[in-house]
Order: structure tokens, then C-alpha cells, then sequence
């Protein structure tokens, strides 16, 4: 029963978060949210930090088994980057709890040893993939546009999650998408 708990505790902070549209919200209401008492909500994982940082390692995991998913069927450097961009913005990831989770990952890493590590190994590894892929089509400026482009994707959710609007992932998508030819093309 513990991974099952864990798993809805984890949506259910997800959701919560989603709903509050902060970290404002408490183990009880989480706990309350997945069908089980606070105390077994704080036995698992021992506070809201803990349960949160459970959650975006959730979040953080169903996207790169996306990305791996979708690289795995990528043939060339733009197709990989179109991959990865697309896995960032796919329906599991772009959603409007999980997007208000990511925002308050932001918040939570100023303050959190471990959200800061957590955060730091998806950018380092975001970067890391876009310039191992761009590389090829824009030679030595692959850092800089890798910056960019990890800049222009959290910017993208941080208007997603201030707006009123349903999320459109595709529209992200392709905006980053636009932004990656222009740089392709000045590489050139």
C-alpha cells in the first residue's frame, strides 16, 4: 500500500498546489485531498517540503521518460531538439497544476538546499541536451542558444501559469520552435 499512497499523496500535491496557486496550502489539505489523515501524509514523508520535493521529482521524471521516449525516435539534431522541446510542453507536463507546481519549485529552490540541487540538475541537464543537439547546426554558439532557449521555456510557463487561459502546449511549443530556426538559420 505505501508506493500507492505515496503515488496519490504526490498527485494530490500536484493538485492541490495547482489549486492555491502556491506552496500556501498544508500537509492536512494535501492529505485531505488524497483520501488518507495527515499523520500518515507526515509518516511518509515527514513535512510539506518533503511531500512537494516528492512531487517535482515526480513531475521531473515523467518528463524525461517522455523525452527519452521521444528521442528514441528522433533521427537527426533538429529532430531531437523539437523532442525535447515538445516533451517540455507534451499534455503530461503543460497543465495548469503541474505548471503552478513548477513556479513554486522556483520559489521553494531560493529558500531549499535540496529544490535548488533538484532544479540545477533539470536545467544543467536541459542545457546539456539542447547544445549536445544544436551543436551541429550552429557550431560554437550552441551554449548561447541553449541559454536562450532554456530562458524562452521557463519564461513560457511563467506566463502559462499568470495568465487565465487554458494551457496550449502546442502554441509553446511552436513558439520555441520558431525561436530555434531563426538561430539555426543565423548559424548558417
Amino acid at each position: 500500500m505505501e508506493p500507492i499512497r505515496r503515488a496519490a499523496l504526490v498527485k494530490a500535491t500536484i493538485d492541490e498546489i495547482g489549486a492555491a496557486g502556491s506552496l500556501d496550502v498544508t500537509v492536512s489539505q494535501i492529505a485531505k485531498r488524497a483520501g488518507m489523515s495527515s499523520a500518515l501524509a507526515h509518516h511518509y514523508f515527514g513535512g510539506k517540503e518533503q511531500i512537494f520535493l516528492a512531487a517535482m521529482r515526480h513531475t521531473l521524471a515523467v518528463y524525461a521518460a517522455e523525452v527519452r521516449g521521444a528521442l528514441a525516435m528522433a533521427s537527426d539534431p533538429f529532430e531531437r531538439i523539437e523532442a525535447i522541446v515538445r516533451a517540455g510542453f507534451g499534455s503530461s507536463n503543460f497543465r495548469r497544476e503541474v505548471i503552478a507546481a513548477w513556479l513554486n519549485f522556483y520559489v521553494l529552490a531560493q529558500q531549499s538546499t535540496e529544490a535548488r540541487r533538484l532544479l540545477n540538475t533539470y536545467q544543467k541537464r536541459l542545457h546539456s541536451n539542447l547544445a549536445y543537439n544544436l551543436r551541429p547546426l550552429v557550431g560554437g554558439r550552441a551554449d548561447s542558444v541553449a541559454e536562450r532557449i532554456g530562458g524562452l521555456i521557463d519564461g513560457l510557463y511563467l506566463r502559462e501559469v499568470l495568465g487565465d487561459r487554458t494551457a496550449n502546449g502546442n502554441a509553446a511549443a511552436a513558439h520555441v520552435l520558431a525561436v530555434i530556426e531563426l538561430e539555426i538559420g543565423q548559424g548558417q
